[in-house]
């Protein structure tokens, strides 16, 4: 099973799982991705610590507990002491660089719209670099993908 189908809590041999059954390549492409965006080879400036708790952090402001469990396991395993502290919504960032990548994940997250070529030169500003804002806004697309593909699940999963 795909993570997705394991956090849609997918009863095998359901009409659900049988309905995934024929979407397998998208979930397999998910599988990819996450991949891709939490666990890359070249992290860049976003650890692989970083990228855990900002998932985290959006899972839980998309009221998502499942998934953002799934991210908490994935900081844990990272032992980056100091990114975990970062996955609560209200945590207070001293260092001005994480700061305003945080600030800037709960952007995208709570409200997209309002994000602007200002925000992404205040990032610029605290070192973040072209890549990294790439990276960060790949990350906050795909769990905010994830988000509502979950929240799909649960409600076919209800209507059966």
């Amino acid at each position: 099973m795909t993570l997705i189908e394991t956090l849609a809590s997918v009863s095998p041999g359901s009409a659900l799982a049988e309905a995934m059954g024929k979407r397998a390549e998208i979930l397999r492409l998910s599988e990819a991705a996450h991949d891709a965006v939490l666990l890359p080879r070249d992290p860049g400036g976003l650890s692989h610590g970083l990228r855990a708790a900002l998932a985290a952090r959006m899972a839980r402001h998309n009221r998502s507990p499942a998934l953002a469990s799934h991210y908490d396991t994935l900081v844990a395993r990272a032992g980056e002491a100091a990114t975990a502290l970062l996955a609560e919504p209200d945590t207070n960032v001293t260092d001005p660089r994480t700061a305003e990548i945080v600030r800037h994940a709960d952007r995208l997250t709570l409200a997209p719209r309002d994000a602007t070529r200002a925000h992404v030169e205040a990032l610029r500003q605290v070192g973040v670099t072209d890549a990294d804002i790439v990276r960060l806004a790949e990350l906050a697309a795909f769990v905010n993908y994830q988000v509502r593909v979950l929240a799909g699940l649960k409600l076919l999963g209800e209507m059966r």
